[in-house]
């Protein structure tokens, strides 16, 4: 078993309110997508509030940002998901719902198995990789790194 699983964050600033007719596409995709992530190899966990997603979750001060916090087995796994599956079909259309983030708008950090991320750990380690790129602490697919080894006594 695994002493470590992947956490990941995504976050956007929508262009318009989540019930404006320009979010109705993604609105549409909501909830396949999620079903999706929750069938896929490797998911264990995504942040949601009752609706079933996190639209509704506040992130910052600014109500049009939204986040996706999610923990998977691994990067290959997240991998899979993102580019491999319909995601990706949502995915390429990000623009159409979501203005360009100023600096990194994913992260992904390892977190010991068992443990939930919380919005504000994510945005700290969003923030470190602004601040100080890749590491081991923050990363993004581009450079990943590995899980850490297990510990040994």
């Amino acid at each position: 078993m695994h002493e470590h699983q992947l956490a990941q964050l995504n976050i956007a600033r929508m262009v318009a309110p989540i019930d404006d007719p320009r979010m109705a596409d993604f609105v549409e995709w909501l909830d396949v997508i999620n079903r999706l992530a929750e069938r896929s190899t490797g998911f264990v966990w995504r942040l949601h509030d009752a609706t079933g997603n996190a639209t509704s979750l506040p992130v910052t001060d600014d109500p049009s940002v939204i986040a996706n916090l999610t923990v998977w087995r691994s990067v290959e796994d997240l991998r899979v998901f993102t580019y491999r599956s319909d995601h990706r079909l949502v995915f390429v259309r990000r623009y159409e719902w979501f203005e360009r983030w100023p600096g990194p708008s994913v992260v992904m950090w390892w977190i010991p198995t068992g443990t939930l991320p919380t919005i504000e750990e994510a945005l700290g380690r969003l923030a470190l990789l602004a601040s100080e790129g890749p590491t081991p602490d923050a990363f993004t697919f581009k450079q990943p790194f590995h899980e850490p080894a297990p510990v040994t006594l």
